[in-house]
């Protein structure tokens, strides 16, 4: 699981696997015609999204996904920005016919940016360190299905697991490859990609630039920054001014319409699998209780809240699965909203009167508007609820590590994620014998179809629990200038890849 301005936790998945071969690619925002491309141009990237710190595995954040994650770092296997996953580091791997034994043979004459040559000890290392005891990785509960770790010789790795795992392949391109011998990872860097880092300034901006001895192609510009604001406003008046030439993921729909007018920008509406949840703790009173789970759910009109915060933009989703993932179903009609429902709910499970509780709230945007939007529908069945603002810090201890809560409003941002519904210890608390072997199982599947069926079962069923409230999918939108082209336009995990980008003058 991934978390806008938290720390990322982990996703699963299977997915199909191309064979490209190519280390750069995958990368579709337009740009006008005509005109030459810069190959040494500087390329300014507007975020919202500043990293904690430059470590993936100790809680960098989505900031640290968004500018490093295929630009500076790269793994054995990359996902790319339409979601299939391509071998990248590794050259080659093989599958014992137990499904237990993953042979991978890695690419030849890659280097670190320190100078290095990749060699099977530093895939070692990179993967015992997602794996360690104080590890904040998106990897480490999927990955420890590890059982040991073998370097037969420098370009061969040796893993082999302790149980099927379907989408080990996929959760490898999550990880990535660090050199063995790095060490201030938190400010500094040491990978593969196609770009170094040149400097990072707190609060402000974070700069790359291109890699001389990178393996594949170069990257076709020479720099790129990413400069961080507070707020949307702040992030629109980079763009119209030229301080930034795109926008990685624009969070005010009323300033659009500027952009869409405007001949000079192209307005970018491409996928999203980031959804607002309000989770329940479901093992605290009253949410242990399925039917008050889904008197909430019934109660809130998430049509109203989306239209509110987004307008014309996003979907409505009925269950933690985005369309874009291979087992989703509709089913927003699941818990819809319907207020008679929820009073009928709510006195079948004895509180006719209704109840209170605390929802914990992180303070940016769009949970304090959420929050205030989901106290008002409450009320309207008898639910009296307080808001409390909290840090993303806070969030993490207090909720994500202490389950201390009863309510909380979170972005979820990963693809593939409904699997956590399997895990009666992850923060939510859901606890359904059923789904989580039927997760077990799905994982262990031998083929994608069986998969894709067995998790079908999961989504219906968490859906009519009402596990959590899925409030809506966010959009994706990216916003550039039209002498720009390259850019990824889909919102998968966070990721922006700025390789492939191309500026003209």
């Amino acid at each position: 699981m991934s978390l806008r301005k938290t720390p990322l936790y982990a996703v699963t998945s299977a997915a199909v696997l191309s064979l490209a071969l190519t280390a750069c690619g995958g990368s579709n925002g337009s740009g006008a015609s005509g005109g030459t491309w810069n190959k040494n141009a500087t390329v300014n990237i507007g975020s919202l999204y500043e990293p904690q710190n430059l470590d993936n595995t100790a809680g960098g954040g989505q900031g640290v996904t968004e500018a490093l994650n295929g630009n500076v770092y790269e793994g054995l296997f990359r996902l790319t920005d339409d979601g299939d996953v391509e071998k990248l580091l590794a050259q080659d791997y093989k599958v014992s016919d137990d499904g237990l034994t993953y042979t991978f043979t890695l690419r030849d004459g890659v280097k670190f940016h320190s100078g290095g040559e990749l060699t099977s000890v530093d895939v070692k290392y990179s993967l015992e360190k997602v794996l360690a005891d104080d590890s904040q990785s998106a990897r480490k509960s999927n990955l420890e299905v590890v059982k040991e770790i073998a370097t037969p010789d420098p370009r061969t790795v040796r893993v082999t697991l302790s149980q099927k795992s379907i989408s080990f392949v996929y959760n490898l391109s999550y990880v990535w490859i660090i050199d063995s011998a790095a060490k201030d990872l938190k400010t500094g860097e040491d990978g593969t990609g196609p770009y170094t880092l040149d400097k990072w300034t707190r609060g402000s901006a974070l700069s790359l630039k291109r890699f001389a001895g990178y393996w594949g192609d170069a990257a076709a510009n020479q720099q790129v920054v990413f400069h961080y604001y507070k707020d949307a406003t702040a992030l629109n008046n980079a763009l119209l001014t030229n301080a930034v030439d795109v926008v990685t993921s624009e969070q005010s729909p009323d300033a659009l319409e500027q952009f869409k007018r405007n001949g000079d920008y192209t307005v970018n509406d491409g996928d999203s699998t980031t959804k607002l949840l309000l989770a329940f703790n479901d093992k605290a009173k009253p949410f242990t209780d399925v039917r008050v789970r889904q008197a909430v759910s019934a109660a809130i009109d998430d049509k109203k809240l989306l239209e509110s915060v987004w307008g014309g933009y996003g979907k409505l989703i009925g269950s933690m699965v985005p369309p874009t993932d291979p087992w989703y179903e509709d089913l927003t009609d699941v818990n819809a909203h319907d207020v008679a429902k929820a009073k009928k709910l709510l006195a079948e499970a004895g509180y006719a009167k209704g109840f209170s509780f605390t929802l914990d709230t992180p303070n940016y945007d769009p949970h304090p508007t959420a929050a205030t939007f989901i106290k008002s529908e409450l009320a309207k069945v008898g639910i009296t609820v307080e808001i409390n603002t909290i840090t993303p810090d806070e969030w993490y201890t207090k909720v994500y590590k202490n389950h201390d809560f009863t309510a909380t409003l979170q972005e979820h941002v990963n693809d593939r994620d409904l699997v956590w519904y399997g895990n009666p210890d992850f923060y939510w608390g859901y606890d359904d014998k059923q789904v989580t072997e039927w997760v077990k199982q799905a994982e262990a599947a031998s083929t994608t179809d069986e998969q894709t069926e067995l998790l079908k079962k999961v989504n219906r069923k968490t859906a009519e629990d009402a596990a959590s409230d899925w409030l809506y999918l966010y959009p994706q939108l990216v916003v550039a200038h039209k002498n720009l082209s390259g850019y990824p336009v889909n919102g998968l995990n966070s990721q922006f890849f700025a390789y492939d980008i191309k500026k003209k003058g």
